[in-house]
């Protein structure tokens, strides 16, 4: 056995020696000194003491967690061409700028460079699997320019197949958009999965129907922005709920600003909830509605949403779904003159939630989202015997949510493959990545122009008239008053 400074030498068995493991396989398991042993693209063996073949490669992992790799079930990558430039946005302007100004102006090769970006980003966060939830692709060849950035990087990806441009009932119609849906589906590519992504508005004439039996015929899930305020509501449930379109398969983001009835119609049908803990909290789809899969016991992942405000790892996420739902907690209480003595929303929950409810959501149950033997080897260590945050480690579960950060991540492993390595990317090249994104930056700097390029990274407080986008979907004229009203029980959702 050899034991690993460089990056190891990719097809030859990997163990990691001597770690704590989380294998996140259901037990809530905390396993000390343990290794975990990766041979061709699969957990073979997780272990004291584990002996392994000739020539295995070693990653000393004492003093780190050896983990499942993170899962982030909703993404709009494209978007991280543009990273924090929307930092100071709500979602009204988030709608205005990206659906009727910056996001029109996207050229394939400016979806190409954002999904590229954001892949790498994820990976080097140990996010082995991203949900691209691709809503601007505007012809095919957007389409197909998304896909091929994503392949170029060494990640597992869903392509969420969209376009905010036009209403979903006509691009699903497009012949050139169902061959790619079916050579995504028929591709046998394991690392590549894809889905269809669109809304619901609440027309009652329900259009969406045609993108929804399009879905059927294809066999591929459907992922939709469900309960976001002023935007989509119970009208959309009902209208899936009746034509029998809500399945086991169903993504719902967000999921915020919803009543009982949607809540027990997604539960029934055994859909999940993609929880974006810090988009609800700054952007304002509603609060994240912890309370609410807990209650009715409807299966949970978390996702990050875009970088052109946040984040793109799931530290944060996690972070920031626990906050939130003990502030709730807590303010709830406080407000009939009680206290909190014991949290209902733990740190394991969350752990849970963005590793195997994570497999969970995309359909991957049985190969991702735990270490256990005969799944997928997509691994991650944290480690940092540099930072004096790495102990001690008193806690393993705490310290992967509250304590560790993107720079902890010392080793990322997908399908086998190590993808960093001692901190560093392996066999990524930045440089051509920034070169690509200089030139979107450049082009949408002029196709916009400098006036209006100012004006959506420092936006202005709207006229009062103007305050909220009532149809953020301009491919549609239905205004659905409902979003605008219901009080406390639309809001949360009781």
């Amino acid at each position: 056995m050899t034991q690993s400074q460089s990056a190891p030498e990719p097809g030859r068995p990997l163990v990691f020696r001597g770690g704590t493991v989380l294998p996140m396989d259901g037990s809530s398991s905390v396993l000390s000194d343990t290794d975990v042993l990766v041979v061709g693209d699969r957990i073979e063996a997780v272990g004291p003491s584990l002996e392994v073949p000739e020539g295995t490669q070693e990653i000393d992992a004492r003093g780190g967690i050896v983990m499942p790799g993170m899962i982030d079930t909703h993404r709009h990558m494209w978007q991280t061409a543009m990273r924090g430039y929307g930092a100071d946005w709500t979602l009204t302007q988030y709608f205005v700028w990206y659906y009727l100004e910056h996001g029109k102006k996207f050229r394939p090769e400016d979806i190409a460079a954002g999904n590229r970006l954001a892949a790498i980003e994820s990976l080097d966060a140990g996010v082995t699997t991203t949900v691209d939830w691709s809503h601007n692709l505007q012809t095919v060849d957007h389409g197909e320019a998304a896909v091929e950035a994503l392949r170029s990087v060494p990640g597992r990806f869903v392509m969420a197949y969209g376009n905010i441009q036009a209403g979903p009932w006509e691009w699903s119609a497009d012949p050139a958009v169902r061959s790619l849906l079916e050579r995504l589906r028929d591709a046998g590519d394991d690392r590549m999965g894809v889905q269809m992504a669109f809304d619901v508005t609440g027309d009652p004439a329900f259009p969406e129907k045609a993108a929804f039996e399009v879905a059927r015929d294809l066999g591929i899930p459907v992922t939709t922005h469900a309960g976001v305020w002023g935007a989509t509501s119970d009208t959309g449930i009902q209208q899936m709920y009746d034509g029998g379109f809500m399945t086991p398969e169903t993504t719902y983001v967000h999921a915020s600003t919803l009543t009982r009835d949607s809540y027990q119609r997604i539960a029934a049908t055994g859909g999940s909830i993609s929880v974006a803990t810090e988009s609800e909290c700054s952007a304002g789809q509603g609060h994240a509605p912890t309370e609410q899969v807990l209650q009715y016991g409807i299966p949970v992942s978390l996702s990050m949403d875009t970088s052109v405000w946040w984040s793109g790892d799931m530290f944060s996420a996690m972070r920031s779904t626990l906050n939130a739902d003990r502030m709730a907690e807590h303010l709830t209480a406080h407000l009939k003159g009680d206290t909190i003595t014991h949290l209902r929303l733990r740190a394991k929950d969350v752990l849970e939630w963005c590793t195997k409810g994570g497999a969970h959501t995309i359909g991957r149950d049985s190969d991702l989202g735990s270490l256990e033997v005969g799944k997928k080897a997509d691994v991650v260590l944290i480690k940092n015997d540099d930072s004096p945050v790495s102990f001690p480690m008193l806690n393993p579960i705490g310290h992967v949510v509250f304590q560790a950060q993107r720079g902890d991540v010392h080793t990322v492993v997908v399908d086998g493959r190590v993808v960093k390595h001692d901190g560093k990317l392996v066999g990524i090249d930045l440089a051509p990545v920034r070169q690509e994104i200089e030139n979107t930056i450049e082009y949408l700097k002029g196709a916009c122009g400098e006036e209006v390029w100012q004006a959506g990274m420092f936006p202005e407080m709207p006229e009062a008239e103007a305050a909220i986008l009532d149809n953020p979907y301009q491919y549609s004229d239905f205004v659905d008053e409902s979003k605008r009203a219901g009080g406390e029980e639309r809001v949360l959702g009781r």
